[in-house]
């Protein structure tokens, strides 16, 4: 099973400036708590008992707000001292890691990924990664991913209008030791510059899961996020 995760939560949110001053995008208030803590509250259901936070972007606020937390898990903050990109930001903070398998989320994404199914596609197809994607209908702002039935990624392809189709929610399962043994930049983008890169020479594979998802990172969403998330921390 995966115990360890590790949270990106180094972004600026500049999409976000006009409605969330001077904090960073996780810390970003959705019913008056930060969205982080919908994001360690599902982790800790989950069975998580080690969160490594990613932190960059004034990161000593997101220190002080999960210091005062009552949390179950163990927590480890690894700081970038420049932005270093997903790709960068995961490799350095898999130092953190002792697990073979360790999950990755997003600090202003919140998808329900049940991760049980993830871990069983990640470890009895022996992935260098699995993604877990959403079915979506009607959308645009992400690009569709392709996988055949199988359950390996074939193509990712360039955001634009697709009426029905699969999106990367951002949470990942890593073979970690993997991961550490490849000859990577220190600074790079994990989706563009890994997943894509390396589609036809890495086992990337697909856990498909219709769970509730949103991303935060535009100020629509961020008020939507103020209605649908009423109910949801424990």
């Amino acid at each position: 099973m995966i115990t360890e995760a590790i949270i990106l939560a180094g972004g600026l949110g500049t999409r976000l400036q006009s409605v969330v001053h001077d904090v960073p995008k996780c810390l970003a208030l959705v019913n008056y708590v930060p969205f982080l803590a919908y994001v360690l509250d599902y982790a800790d259901g989950q069975g998580i008992e080690h969160i490594i936070l990613s932190i960059g972007y004034k990161g000593a606020l997101i220190k002080q707000y999960v210091n005062a937390q009552d949390y179950d898990f163990e927590v480890t903050y690894i700081t970038e001292a420049e932005p270093l990109g997903t790709g960068g930001a995961i490799v350095h903070s898999m130092q953190a890691a002792t697990t073979d398998q360790v999950l990755i989320l997003n600090g202003d994404t919140l998808f329900e990924y049940n991760l049980t199914k993830l871990f069983q596609v990640q470890e009895y197809g022996f992935g260098h990664a699995t993604l877990c994607l959403k079915p979506m209908s009607n959308f645009d702002r992400y690009g569709a991913v392709i996988s055949n039935n199988m359950g390996k990624i074939k193509a990712f392809n360039e955001k634009q209008y697709v009426p029905q189709g699969l999106i990367n929610t951002g949470v990942y399962a890593f073979d970690r030791q993997r991961l550490l043994q490849e000859k990577l930049p220190k600074k790079f983008s994990i989706e563009k510059d890994y997943f894509e890169k390396n589609i036809h020479t890495h086992n990337l594979l697909a856990s498909i899961q219709d769970a509730y998802f949103i991303d935060i990172g535009i100020p629509e969403d961020y008020a939507k996020a103020q209605t649908e998330l009423k109910d949801k921390l424990c």
